[in-house]
C-alpha cells in the first residue's frame, strides 16, 4: 500500500511542476514529465522481478513451452511502453501522434500474439476426437 502512496505522490507533484512550468518553460515542462513518469517505472522494478519470477514459476509446474512466456513479456512490455509513449505524445499536444502509436503498438501485439493462438489451437486441435 505504501508504494501506492508513492507513486500518487510523484504524479500529483509531477503534474503540479508541469503545470505551474508549463505558461514560463514548456520544453521543461516535457522533461519534467518525462522524469516523473521515469521515477514512477524505477519505482517498480522490483514488483516486475516478483511478477517475472511468478512466470517462471507458472512454467515450471505447468510444463508450458518456455517460448510462450517470452513471447507474453515480450507482449506486456510494448503494451506498456507504447502506452507511455502515447501518454508523452498526448502531454505535449500531439494526441493525433499519440494514437498513430497506439494503433502501431496494437498491431504489433496482435502480430506477435499469433504463434500463441497457433500453439492454442494446435493444442485444441489435438484434444479433439478424430
Amino acid at each position: 500500500m505504501e508504494i501506492i502512496l508513492k507513486i500518487v505522490g510523484i504524479g500529483i507533484v509531477t503534474c503540479l511542476a508541469t503545470m505551474l512550468i508549463k505558461p514560463i518553460r514548456a520544453d521543461f515542462s516535457i522533461l519534467i514529465a518525462i522524469a516523473g513518469g521515469l521515477m514512477i517505472i524505477f519505482m517498480i522494478i522490483n514488483y516486475l522481478t516478483d511478477i517475472f519470477s511468478t512466470f517462471n514459476n507458472i512454467i515450471q509446474i505447468s510444463g508450458l513451452n518456455g517460448g510462450i512466456y517470452s513471447f507474453l513479456i515480450k507482449i506486456i512490455g510494448i503494451g506498456y511502453l507504447i502506452e507511455f509513449t502515447a501518454g508523452i505524445c498526448s502531454d505535449t499536444g500531439n494526441s493525433s501522434l499519440g494514437d498513430k502509436i497506439l494503433l502501431g503498438g496494437k498491431i504489433v501485439i496482435m502480430v506477435m500474439a499469433l504463434p500463441i493462438v497457433m500453439n492454442i489451437l494446435e493444442i485444441i486441435i489435438g484434444i479433439l476426437p478424430v
